[in-house]
């Protein structure tokens, strides 16, 4: 598919787009961005792979409202419906959903594609490095999530819902996003700069916060 096809379904998308929350439409074209790129070097289907990018969080806004419980498998649905309104290839659809219904972290489905491998790194490398710092805290204030509050212990486990700080969110999902887990070589190499970075960051702030520095 030609470039000008990406910008029509760039727009579609925006339509499920809210301007705030760490899931704007700027991650999508992050994780398009990055997907474009580890196609071609894993080759894989890059039709596939960008039209899964674009779309595999048009769900999401449903998902915060409560309308629907996972955005992945609905927005897997949806992205059916939507790519079989334009001259997308019919029997590369399927692909395209598979990678969309696999990608949620929280899942923790294995990705049985190379598409939905690169799909999987991808948006989990925009829950990694300074990106990720910012999306964190732009979450946690539009959801009144307190920054930090050392009274309350990050929870063991990550299951998808709302963190209780956004300080332990990062212990709860992001610090347990390790390169190693990526399924490309062309993610883990770029996973281990971002991981650094962000345990660099929260030991940084804790010493400010206890007054260390």
């Amino acid at each position: 598919m030609d470039e000008i096809f990406f910008e029509n379904l760039r727009e579609i998308v925006k339509r499920f787009k809210e301007n705030v929350g760490g899931h704007e439409l700027s991650h999508t074209e992050r994780v398009y961005n990055l997907a474009s790129i580890f196609a071609k070097k894993e080759k894989a289907d890059s039709d596939i792979v960008k039209a899964a990018a674009f779309l595999h969080d048009v769900a999401r806004m449903k998902e915060e409202k409560g309308e629907i419980k996972c955005h992945a498998e609905e927005g897997a649905k949806m992205a059916r419906e939507i790519l079989e309104k334009t001259d997308f290839p019919k029997d590369k659809i399927a692909g395209v959903s598979e990678c969309i219904r696999t990608h949620r972290y929280s899942k923790n489905l294995k990705a049985e594609t190379k598409e939905a491998e690169i799909i999987q790194d991808a948006d989990r490398l925009d829950a990694l490095g300074a990106v990720c710092i910012a999306r964190i805290f732009s979450h946690g204030g539009k959801n009144g999530r307190p920054i930090h509050n050392p009274d309350i212990k990050p929870r063991e486990f990550y299951d998808g819902s709302a963190a209780t700080s956004s300080i332990n969110h990062f212990y709860e999902k992001i610090l347990k996003i390790k390169p190693e887990m990526f399924n490309t070589e062309s993610a883990r190499k770029i996973a281990k700069h971002r991981y650094k970075f962000v345990e660099n960051f929260i030991k940084e702030f804790l010493d400010e916060w206890e007054g260390k520095r």
